[in-house]
């Protein structure tokens, strides 16, 4: 597949054009309803669908279908970010109304992390086949754990991140809008939404652990391997928002998932020396795991409603008071005193 530099250029453009188009439409805090989020969530799939289209119609129908394949594991994949966030949100009682902020810095950070795992996948790989048969084997143990801790979910407060986080970091516990960072006579001190966004980044590291050696099973190809992830992360904010109140009802969706990294772990396996299973071939097989775990856990849950996921423990984060909103200082704010105690003396010979 002959991908050209202006290619990378162009759609490199397009998804900072995607990502400041979002940015503007969410400028304004504010509490992002079901229907609001279907309506994303219907968009960012229909682009990520269309450029899957025009890698079919440009380079036919082989490397098309390998977006699909690699599209199709990431967005499944994507049901597990969606059910953590859920939980970090609610552990730290984080306001609605600044979900989106941290989501959109997480997804951010989560493009360009991935980026660099690729990159440094498609090394190892042109230059070492033998690691393809440890990433098979990874996704093996993977989807083994995977069915054997599906009843087992986060809990934020035995993170050691978390720990690490309030043991070296001064935090507050109160919200102060959708600031990161409050000072407060003089001492520089984190917000929860600090903690909660470097937790969202940190367990994306660990899901794209998973993520990454899924779709070099399908493609090999690193433009290809890219843009599946970054069109499907581009969705994930929606998604968090439209199935949030949801998760509980995916009962089977874990086992699902699993299915699929043992599935791709023995496709890449076969596919060092043995037999190449045609992409056609995985694709429908992912497409029907998914969908069958998908409709047995909605039918096996019908009749639930939406309803918030309940964390073991919630600490008392909260939101700031006018009183303490009026007390903090700007962070670029310079003390006058500090300058003029260690400015020299008019007088003071050196």
């Amino acid at each position: 597949m002959d991908v050209s530099l202006f290619l990378w250029l162009a759609v490199l453009g397009l998804i900072v054009g995607m990502l400041a188009v979002d940015l503007f439409a969410h400028r304004r805090a504010h509490v992002i309803g079901v229907r609001e989020a279907a309506a994303w969530s219907a968009l960012w799939v229909a682009i990520g669908v269309a450029f899957g289209a025009w890698v079919w119609w440009a380079y036919g129908a082989g490397p098309g279908q390998e977006y699909f394949a690699g599209y199709l594991i990431e967005k499944s994949l994507a049901v597990d970010n969606v059910f953590v966030w859920a939980i970090l949100f609610t552990y730290f009682a984080v306001p609605r109304e600044y979900q989106h902020r941290v989501l959109f810095l997480g997804v951010l950070g989560a493009l360009v992390l991935r980026g660099l795992f690729i990159a440094g996948g498609s090394v190892l790989i042109a230059s070492f086949d033998w690691v393809l048969y440890l990433f098979a084997a990874f996704l093996l143990w993977t989807g083994y754990r995977m069915i054997r801790q599906r009843d087992e979910h986060l809990d934020p407060e035995r993170s050691r991140a978390l720990r690490l986080f309030r043991r070296w970091v001064p935090m507050t516990d109160a919200y102060h809008g959708q600031r990161f960072l409050v000072r407060r006579n003089g001492v520089l001190l984190a917000t929860p939404l600090l903690a909660v966004l470097v937790l969202v980044e940190l367990t994306d590291v660990v899901f794209a652990v998973d993520s990454i050696p899924a779709i070099f099973a399908v493609t090999d190809e690193p433009f290809l391997v890219f843009t599946a992830n970054a069109f499907a992360l581009l969705g994930l904010r929606a998604m968090y928002f439209l199935l949030a109140d949801l998760v509980h009802r995916f009962v089977y969706l874990k086992i699902g998932l699993a299915l699929v990294l043992v599935w791709v772990g023995v496709k890449m396996m076969l596919k060092v020396d043995l037999f190449y299973v045609p992409t056609t071939v995985s694709l429908a097989v992912i497409t029907t795991v998914i969908g069958v775990s998908v409709a047995a856990s909605l039918r096996a849950t019908r009749g639930e409603g939406r309803r918030a996921v309940a964390t073991p423990s919630a600490p008392p984060f909260r939101t700031a008071t006018p009183e303490e909103l009026a007390a903090v200082e700007p962070l670029w704010r310079r003390r006058a005193s500090a300058v003029e105690e260690h400015a020299p003396s008019a007088g003071r010979q050196p």
